[in-house]
């Protein structure tokens, strides 16, 4: 056992925890230290918030379990250990012509992440969630079982480990089902919008024959302007469109800063600029999937540049009857305020049903947005949006949050109360403990 300093991706939250491994996916799970009366599995550090922080309690560091076990290049299906990073499943699949049906923002999370998270991406209105493609997982529990859980077999487990925050014991491989694809690349075209208006109705115009959508959003600007942004659509793209080559340059965000990059005159001028990056209203492209899906990942650590006081994601759903006048407003209040954020993602969710009993899409629309830690003024402002989110019934996002009520948690997750009945006694974690409180 070792103790380490661990912080959230948002590093606005740490706390040194005893840290705990395992010998590899056949071992029992590690006893538990003294005093340290829970664990919880640690993947990647990935999610912004305190859903991957147990303090009071041990943290079982998933990453050593990064094996595939099978993968059979006829049928896509493909298992693998938990702590194998999404990143290692694209290099193996994609030269074999195969892509995850599902992903994320980033490569760099792991597949126990993405199942505990139930993650979900820009073709949220084709395939839906991460579970849904998730065959079946071997649920490690503190008792010592181990129990092989699907739709099928363990069922409510099952239901209740996807999107289920790691409460319900520890998954030491899953088999899941990848996609076909003909290239790693992708058509994409860019599309500048000027309002809500237009947003929603690029949305009804894209959803059939565009297998990617999402938007970036200009928080920062308010009145006629409002809503403004630039909507994109991809298809992957066949053999014969794809160039000759591609070069893969990452670098890393090399130090903290002693107070954050992103700040009110930043924000204006990146926005602007941003919004206005092509010149015509339209811009086709054909880019490899490592731009396409996950741009962040280009630049390593670049949650540093918020400074030493981190940042906080806010993320929400909320249903589509209230989506479009629930989103203005949120839009309104954030313009208000004077914060904001450059990384603002607008996009519709579909209404295929998510497998598990906690995970966060649903039909409507979801919003995300960065924001620098500006302390109790940017408290206030969350205080604002999350009266909105709720009247309109909508929910936030447990893998991007460090601070929302109990109530606002319970409220927008009915599922909570048969969800305890699966919660295993030996598992717990800082943002649980939080909204049961």
């Amino acid at each position: 056992m070792a103790e380490a300093l661990i912080t959230s991706w948002g590093r606005v939250l740490r706390a040194r925890h005893p840290v705990l491994s395992m010998a590899g996916r056949h071992a029992a799970l590690p006893a538990l230290p003294e005093g340290s009366p829970h664990l919880l599995a640690f993947g990647n550090g990935r999610s912004y918030g305190d859903s991957c922080l147990n303090i009071g309690g041990s943290l079982l560091a998933m990453r050593q379990l990064d094996r595939m076990i099978s993968f059979d290049p006829a049928t896509g299906v493909l298992a693998c250990e938990s702590g194998v990073l999404l990143d290692q499943i694209l290099q193996l699949a994609v030269p074999q012509g195969w892509f995850l049906p599902v992903t994320p923002g980033t490569r760099f999370v792991t597949v126990g992440g993405a199942i505990a998270n139930d993650v979900h991406g820009k073709n949220h209105h084709r395939n839906g969630t991460f579970g849904r493609h998730v065959q079946c997982f071997e649920l490690l529990r503190s008792s010592g079982e181990r129990l092989l859980c699907s739709p099928t077999e363990q069922a409510g487990l099952f239901a209740a480990t996807i999107g289920g925050l790691g409460l319900t014991g520890v998954v030491s491989w899953a088999r899941l089902q990848l996609q076909r694809i003909a290239s790693p690349w992708i058509h994409n075209e860019t599309i500048r919008f000027r309002s809500l208006d237009e947003f929603f109705a690029l949305c009804l115009a894209s959803d059939r024959d565009y297998e990617y959508t999402v938007a970036w959003i200009d928080c920062t600007s308010g009145g006629k302007q409002l809503g403004r942004g630039l909507f994109m659509r991809g298809n992957h793209a066949p053999a014969a469109a794809a160039p000759a080559a591609h070069r893969l340059r990452v670098r890393r965000f090399p130090f903290v800063p002693p107070v954050s990059l992103v700040n009110r005159p930043s924000l204006l001028a990146f926005n602007a600029l941003y919004y206005h990056r092509q010149l015509g209203e339209r811009r086709h492209s054909v880019e490899h999937y490592t731009k396409f899906f996950y741009p962040l990942d280009g630049m390593l650590d670049w949650n540093k540049m918020y400074g030493p006081r981190g940042f906080y994601q806010y993320q929400c759903v909320i249903p589509l009857p209230q989506g479009q006048a629930a989103t203005a407003e949120l839009l309104r209040a954030i313009a208000d305020s004077g914060l904001g954020s450059f990384l603002a993602v607008l996009k519709l969710c579909g209404d295929l049903p998510s497998p598990g009993m906690l995970s966060f899409p649903r039909s409507g629309v979801s919003l995300a947005l960065d924001f620098p830690n500006a302390g109790p003024r940017l408290h206030a402002l969350f205080e604002r949006l999350d009266a909105i989110v709720g009247a309109a019934g909508g929910r936030l996002y447990p893998a991007k949050d460090g601070r929302m009520s109990g109530a606002m948690f319970r409220d927008g997750y009915p599922a909570w109360q048969p969800f305890l009945d699966h919660i295993d006694p030996g598992c717990s974690s800082s943002f649980w403990r939080r909204v049961m409180a």
